[in-house]
């Protein structure tokens, strides 16, 4: 039995005073569901405020981008290492917003997930299409390419230590939602691609769903046979309704 998982990105929001109430909220949620992996994905500068506030807590922490490189004169970027150093075992990769709005290529994504695992980190990577991909029927030869490229170049053994998480670039921050059929039959289509290299990582990866996520779809996404939790956005930063999440999952 695959743990679910729950992970909130933060995007570019919070500051202290949000992040130790989070941290406080989210301690007791997993208190509550000691059978859910917590974890917070917040920006780089509340990182060590959280590290602090989690400690001694099942909560983990990961960071929302990485560098590909080890070190070197790469102003504004942040390793691996330095990910760790700060308490992160988890990290990103591929998000659709870094690589919307930062042009990031689907090489340069499987360098990050590379380099996350080489420093010992979980990379959740992320994979999804744009609203015009789905409209065109494009969405399986989208996250199929994008999941081939990191096997290719890490290997198929290496998504053992990784969670993949699908969020359809056209339900992110819009209000829209896929239905849990149509999230299902996406996670259905990559789990059988892993299968395809390797059947019994299929059987242990888990997809998260990353999409509008919010307390009242929560359960019905859960529901699927291989749905594994969820990234969530907006819902992560209101402590009531990220606990909600948590608490969605069945039994």
């Amino acid at each position: 039995m695959r743990k679910l998982m729950v992970a909130g990105n933060w995007k570019m929001h919070g500051d202290r005073a949000l992040a130790g109430e989070l941290a406080a909220a989210s301690r007791d949620a997993a208190t509550a569901r000691v059978d859910v992996e917590l974890v917070l994905a917040p920006p780089f500068t509340l990182l060590a405020t959280l590290a602090q506030a989690l400690a001694g807590s099942p909560v983990a922490l990961a960071g929302q981008d990485v560098s590909g490189h080890a070190q070197g004169a790469y102003t504004g970027e942040v390793s691996a290492a330095m990910l760790a150093e700060a308490g992160c075992s988890h990290v990103l990769v591929g998000h659709s917003e870094r690589r919307q709005y930062h042009g990031e290529t689907d090489e340069q994504v499987a360098a990050k997930f590379i380099a996350a695992q080489k420093a010992g980190l979980v990379p959740i990577l992320c994979l999804g299409e744009s609203r015009q991909e789905h409209e065109s029927g494009q969405t399986e030869a989208v996250v199929g390419r994008q999941l081939a490229t990191v096997i290719e170049a890490a290997g198929a053994a290496a998504m053992e230590h990784s969670v993949l998480a699908y969020e359809p670039v056209w339900a992110i921050g819009t209000g829209l939602t896929a239905s849990p059929e149509q999230a299902q039959a996406v996670h259905a289509f990559l789990r059988s691609q892993i299968a395809g290299r390797d059947v019994r990582i299929a059987g242990l990866i888990r997809i998260l769903y990353g999409g509008s996520v919010k307390p009242d779809n929560a359960a019905g996404l859960f529901a699927q046979a291989d749905i594994d939790g969820a990234l969530v956005g907006g819902a992560s930063l209101v402590a009531a309704d990220f606990a909600a999440i948590a608490a969605a999952a069945p039994n």
